[in-house]
């Protein structure tokens, strides 16, 4: 199968979990409670930049923003208004009383009050009809936003280069494709807008005040030190306990996921003890840090509202007297407090929007990161495009010279010739660059100086995609996804008909024991592939090879973690396999290549030796010595 259909390149499903994050744990999320939304998260290294990449990615949606903001706008002058005229009808009903109490008239006009209700309950349909509007389209400007972000992000996943993934955890790439887009979602869903209401509401209610009274206004304000200096105190003593409320439920989680995920470690040495000690220790630690961190959380809200009635008590008094003096209505009294009410909200939406608006800009960083990471440098416009039936199978490296770091060579000076059809057995100790060879053979990676030429033709001179499709590998490692076996065989070639699929199982020894499956190459293999053994996946992967049908064949230690009888199933299965093409075989278990045309032993990057299996052990170099380690020279 080729290199995009192989266990080199597994579709990513998921992300491998992380001590600590879990539900809630220190990877997840911000802390809970009230104040949580107000704490320091990730902060990003480039807020003005990330800022205009992102506005730029907006860009798109521009229209759709305009209309979002006006909406948002028209929803909150309608809401402001609301309370001066409800100010109005209050007054018409003071002074009809009145008059009526002092003889001079005959009481409230209700016709005129039903018309100021009407026109308040109009005035908060429209405003909700609105505030409507603005989320519906919002919601869908912000998950067209994700969906974009996704596509690009998994566009990009399949375009990187395999030295990214060298230095960047595969957990990680999964992070931006999830959490990243998910906080960015969540965020211009509901902070965009929010921040366009606060704003809007914090100008229109001090103007709406400063219509009623300056006095009234200006008392109004000389609360809102009084307000942050709590919310600064409050923060300042919770902050700590909020983080480590969150640094200890990591632990939690971490403690669970470890013990419960390695239960038959813990049990084989006695380890319950110990685990069940620690997370009580975690735990203990997380319950004195949270119930302190809640509880001055909690203290937020009910000390915002001492202050707020304070203030509502200093404007009912500067009122009262405005009123008595005849240069204020009582409605307008009624209108103020409600105005004064409101005009807490945005102060402390502002601390929250802050908070979200970095994480979210730190979010939006990581993706941006990811999106702009170096990519697989395209082909040049005269790359060739080579057909596998055109290919005869000749490979030759020469005084090729690669390392994945500048300062760590793995390949010296390694230089090579193969004949087409040849079994070709790479053979060394751990790290001496087996694998490596053929991952430049497919050209995952280029080589720093040399060359690798196929019939004569340099690599490089191939578009990578048409490359690709000359291998097939068959590896240690097996992958499989959620589907039929009948449908995991077919991916190494998406056209293959039912029977081909089932010849080509016959051809690796795989369609009997298929047979004997419930439902057979209809039966839907696990997401974690357990409901099949594991020398019955490496039959069915290559089974997946040999539908494909590559002209040169990798097999990197297929039979290594099997039992004996189903090694001598897939040996046959791979001599079926690797009959008439050019096949590489990495070992280790050196009896299953003594069959081979040429055994390369290579040690720290260099060919050591070469040569038939009897050759070299005549030889008594190298590969003797690593021969002899694994067997008995006398029974031999």
């Amino acid at each position: 199968m080729s290199a995009k259909h192989t266990d080199t390149t597994p579709r990513p499903q998921f992300a491998p979990r992380r001590r600590g994050v879990g539900l809630g744990g220190a990877g997840g999320g911000r802390p809970g409670g009230p104040m949580g939304a107000m704490l320091g998260g990730d902060k990003p290294k480039d807020f003005k930049g990330t800022i205009k990449k992102l506005l730029r990615y907006l860009g798109a949606f521009k229209a759709a923003l305009i209309f979002v903001s006006v909406c948002a706008l028209a929803s909150t002058v309608f809401n402001i208004i609301g309370p001066k005229l409800l100010g109005n009808a209050t007054t018409e009903l003071f002074n009809g009383i009145m008059g009526q109490i002092a003889g001079t008239g005959t009481g409230p006009d209700f016709g005129i009050i039903a018309s100021i209700l009407l026109s308040v309950l109009a005035l908060y349909g429209i405003a909700a009809l609105f505030q409507f509007i603005q989320g519906y389209v919002m919601a869908g400007v912000a998950n067209k936003i994700s969906y974009r972000m996704r596509r690009d992000i998994d566009a990009k996943i399949m375009r990187l280069p395999f030295s990214y993934y060298d230095k960047v955890p595969t957990g990680d790439v999964m992070s931006h494709i999830t959490n990243d887009v998910d906080a960015i979602n969540q965020s211009l869903s509901q902070s965009v807008t929010q921040i366009i209401t606060s704003v809007a509401t914090l100008i229109g209610v001090i103007v709406m005040m400063l219509s009623i009274s300056w006095q009234m206004t200006l008392a109004a304000v000389l609360t809102l030190p009084l307000s942050f200096g709590l919310i600064g105190f409050i923060v300042s003593k919770s902050q700590k306990h909020f983080g480590a409320q969150q640094k200890f439920l990591g632990k939690v989680n971490g403690s669970v996921e470890e013990n419960y995920g390695a239960y038959s470690v813990v049990q084989a040495f006695n380890g319950q003890e110990r685990a069940q000690k620690e997370f009580e220790e975690n735990n203990s630690t997380l319950y004195n840090s949270a119930w302190k961190a809640n509880f001055l959380s909690g203290l937020m809200m009910p000390m915002m509202n001492v202050v707020g009635n304070i203030g509502y008590v200093i404007v009912c008094i500067i009122g009262a007297r405005l009123a008595i003096s005849g240069s204020m209505q009582v409605g307008d009294i009624q209108a103020f407090i409600q105005y004064m009410r409101t005009f807490q909200q945005p102060i402390v939406q502002a601390a929250q929007i802050s908070n979200i608006l970095q994480q979210t800009v730190a979010a939006a960083e990581r993706v941006f990161s990811l999106l702009e990471a170096e990519e697989v440098p395209a082909d040049a416009a005269n790359a060739l495009e080579v057909h596998a039936a055109d290919i005869k199978g000749a490979v030759e490296f020469n005084r090729v010279r690669f390392g994945y770091t500048a300062d760590k060579v793995i390949i010296k000076d390694f230089s090579a010739k193969i004949k087409p059809g040849a079994k070709i057995a790479i053979v060394g100790p751990t790290g001496a660059g087996k694998t490596t060879l053929v991952k430049l053979l497919e050209r995952f990676y280029d080589v720093d100086s040399g060359s690798i030429s196929i019939d004569g033709v340099d690599i490089r001179s191939y578009k990578r995609s048409s490359l690709h499709e000359l291998f097939g590998m068959v590896l240690q490692d097996t992958w499989l996804y959620s589907d039929t076996i009948a449908e995991n065989i077919r991916y190494g070639r998406l056209d293959a008909s039912d029977e081909e699929v089932r010849a080509a199982a016959k051809v690796a020894q795989a369609d009997y024991f298929i047979q004997t499956l419930p439902g057979g190459y209809d039966m839907v293999i696990n997401e974690e592939a357990s409901n099949i053994s594991q020398g019955q996946k490496q039959l069915l992967t290559i089974a997946r090879a040999v539908l494909h049908n590559p002209r040169i064949l990798i097999l990197d230690e297929a039979t290594s973690s099997v039992d004996t009888r189903t090694e001598l199933l897939i040996q046959k299965a791979m001599d079926n396999l690797m009959a008439g093409r050019t096949s590489f075989i990495i070992a280790h278990r050196l009896s299953t290549i003594k069959n081979a045309d040429l055994i390369l032993v290579i040690n720290e990057g260099d060919i050591v030796e070469q040569g038939s299996h009897d050759t070299l052990l005549q030889a008594q170099g190298f590969y003797a010595m690593l021969y002899n380690s694994q067997f008995d020279v006398g029974n031999e």
